[in-house]
């Protein structure tokens, strides 16, 4: 499990990157492009995932407690189960 907690992602491509059960808790992650991202478990506590690409993202089972999902695109994406 990777431990990018607090990390400033802003503007990254991520795009098809694997982060399952990744803790991106307080991460700033606004305007990444995380389409078609494997995000299942992930913990995205009070991330700021504004204006960020979602869309076909798995988020299945991820925390989204408190995360700031302003202008998101989240089209397609799994949130199977989310909490």
């Amino acid at each position: 499990m990777a431990n990018l907690s607090e990390v400033d992602l802003s503007g990254a491509d991520l795009s098809k990157a694997h982060l399952l059960l990744a803790d991106l808790s307080g991460a700033d992650l606004s305007g990444a492009e995380l389409s078609r991202a494997y995000l299942a478990g992930a913990k995205l506590v009070g991330a700021n995932l504004g204006k960020a690409n979602l869309s076909m993202a798995n988020l299945s089972m991820a925390n989204l407690s408190e995360a700031d999902l302003s202008g998101a695109d989240l089209s397609g994406a799994d949130l199977n189960g989310p909490t």
